[in-house]
């Protein structure tokens, strides 16, 4: 393992000031926000956790951005390792875990897939459906179950204003390697209903042979307020993205297309409680030969279906109880991992304290029931000092777990091989920081030590180059770091941000080839500016330098302008400025310098 040396740091001491967009002089604001989802009730406002959170706000200068992945980025503790631009085939990983061990939600429901955590981040909405995006460090199991090892990412759309109104968005623009894209958004509200539809295509002839791709989503959703226990929510959506998937899994020429189904209805049953339903199909061709395509082809479609029930009531001026009751169950139909299917079902409470002195405290327990008869029990702890009017300390003691994909249990080719045998990942994850912001509100600063130890992690693993990667539970390792994070608000609605992470993992055993847990980034650091220039010109710059284990650093700097106001609204973006050539998955090249160019059409109506 290499040491943790500060060259990021060095390396961005040396950079040129860079840019990232971040909440404006009106909304920058510490990073603990709460999660407020319209119809539902979380099973823990972040703002109470006592835990590190980022909040990204998507519908602020979202012509800047075009994925998720682009916002992620902001967040120097997640590793991110696409393989492509625009939603298609990216892993996630937050503190050094595996892209095994984070958990994404939408709305605060999961949409990991139970076939590969490669899809996880196959998101079945666009991006133009998204009012923010939350981001906790560090074990989440205790409010949403199993896979938040590391961490978990939450999507959270809103409804629009109630106000009658028409709103029509729509983006088109293109770039080099045959790059398009094209985004649309309509908004129709009245008192009582209210309607989203959003739609995106993105599209590229890739920037090497059997590199192209396609990625388009759709989805609508409904708000009504027409019953008397609240409003109902009706969010469906659909996906389909083919891409070349050449040296994805290894030096050939593939192919690969998912498709992904989405409906979920949450209900309000008063200011208190809400009922949520969601079901998910997912589809994965692959082929493993292009010009070949009926030599090996494997075919997966899996359904994942959850219900939940929750509740929050407030005991006195500072305590809230939070608590409910979930059950969700996934299957897959698979010409390679044969037919399975699991289910499970889970209670949890949380009581928060606000204030009790100087003190707030949260303590939360979940117990999970798998089918079969086991259970997993995992708790939290979470308590704040204020120390003075500006610092705040903080520290917190979680469970976490996660159940193998049918992948990890019953995946074989001549080159990897599951193992059915597997046994649940568990872990302890322990964190403490501060948070320091001085009476001006113009900076403020987060800093946060962790370590997490793992017990059962799963791995692919092999001691010998000529053998296939095998499926394994490792018996026992650990992820140690630390991650800091400093806004400053400048003049002139002008803001700067810094981040740096360092994690390191402890050695694998003499010997042993590790595909998966050990390939993180030991080294993570950002330095962004943004603001607003003339002409109503709004500007991002972002750098990012990144080392990944075993790996010398390289740097990403990526710079966007766009005008902010008026019907007709131009754009361009300019990534990976310095034409970096750099790997994020090992064998899999990105493409160089990227530049892309458009304009938006923003037109509203009141009734």
């Amino acid at each position: 393992m290499i040491p943790l040396r500060p060259v990021l740091l060095i390396a961005l001491a040396s950079s040129p000031l860079v840019a990232q967009n971040s909440p404006s002089p009106q909304t920058a604001a510490p990073v603990q926000e709460t999660v407020t989802v319209t119809t539902a009730i979380p099973p823990i406002p972040l703002s109470e956790s006592n835990r590190s959170v980022m909040t990204l706000d998507t519908r602020e200068q979202p012509l800047l951005y075009n994925n998720v992945t682009d916002y992620l980025r902001q967040d120097t503790s997640i590793n991110l390792q696409s393989r492509a631009p625009s939603g298609v085939q990216a892993d996630l990983s937050i503190r050094g875990t595996t892209f095994e061990q984070s958990l994404v939600l939408l709305n605060g429901l999961r949409i990991n897939d139970p076939e590969t955590a490669h899809m996880n981040l196959d998101i079945p909405i666009p991006l133009d459906a998204l009012s923010r995006v939350e981001v906790l460090h560090g074990s989440g199991s205790t409010f949403y179950g199993s896979d938040a090892i590391g961490g978990a990412v939450n999507l959270i759309t809103e409804r629009p204003p109630e106000e009658p109104r028409l709103s029509l968005i729509a983006k088109s623009g293109a770039g080099n390697y045959g790059s398009l894209e094209n985004h649309l958004r309509t908004d129709l509200s009245t008192r009582r209903i209210s309607e989203q539809l959003t739609g995106s295509r993105d599209t590229s002839n890739g920037f090497m042979p059997d590199r192209n791709y396609s990625s388009n989503a759709l989805s609508s959703e409904t708000w009504l307020t027409v019953l008397k226990p609240g409003t109902t929510d009706i969010l469906l959506a659909g996906s389909d993205r083919p891409y070349g998937a050449n040296q994805f899994y290894g030096n050939y020429d593939s192919w690969e297309r998912t498709k992904g189904w989405y409906a979920a209805l949450q209900q309000q049953l008063g200011q208190k409680t809400s009922a949520s339903f969601a079901y998910r199909r997912h589809t994965d061709l692959f082929v493993l030969l292009l010009d070949r395509p009926n030599y090996y082809r494997n075919n997966h479609v899996t359904s994942a279906w959850q219900s939940a029930l929750r509740r929050a009531d407030t005991i006195g001026a500072n305590t809230t109880l939070s608590y409910g009751l979930e059950a969700n169950g996934d299957s897959i139909h698979s010409t390679n991992l044969g037919v399975h299917a699991r289910n499970q079902g889970a209670g949890y409470a949380n009581l928060s304290l606000r204030a009790l002195g100087r003190f707030s405290l949260s303590l939360g327990a979940r117990e999970q029931v798998f089918s079969g008869g086991d259970s997993v029990f995992s708790p939290n702890i979470a308590a704040a000092y204020t120390l003075t009017r500006t610092l705040r300390l903080r520290a917190s003691v979680g469970h976490g777990y996660r159940l193998p994909t049918y992948l990890d249990l019953y995946y074989a080719d001549p080159a990897t091989i599951g193992n059915p045998n597997l046994k649940p990942e568990s872990s302890w994850s322990y964190e403490g920081g501060l948070a320091w912001t001085p009476s001006s509100g113009a900076l403020t600063l987060s800093a946060t030590g962790f370590s997490l130890h793992q017990k059962n992690g799963i791995d692919y693993s092999k001691y010998d180059l000529s053998h296939p990667w095998q499926a394994v539970n490792v018996a026992n390792f650990a992820y140690n770091g630390g991650e800091a994070n400093m806004r400053v608000r400048l003049p002139r609605a002008q803001q700067l941000q810094l981040g740096y992470t360092a994690v390191q993992a402890t050695s694998p055993p003499p010997g042993l080839i590790s595909e998966y847990a050990f390939n993180y980034a030991a080294q993570s650091a950002l330095i962004a500016w943004s603001g607003q220039l003339p002409a109503q010109i709004v500007a991002r710059s972002q750098l990012a330098v990144i080392q990944k284990t075993m790996q010398s650093p390289y740097p990403l700097w990526d710079l966007s302008l766009a005008r902010n106001r008026g019907h007709i609204r131009p754009y361009v973006r300019l990534l990976n400025i310095t034409n970096t050539t750099y790997q994020e998955v090992p064998g899999v090249p990105l493409q160089g310098r990227t530049i892309m160019a458009g304009a938006e059409v923003n037109w509203a109506k009141r009734h």
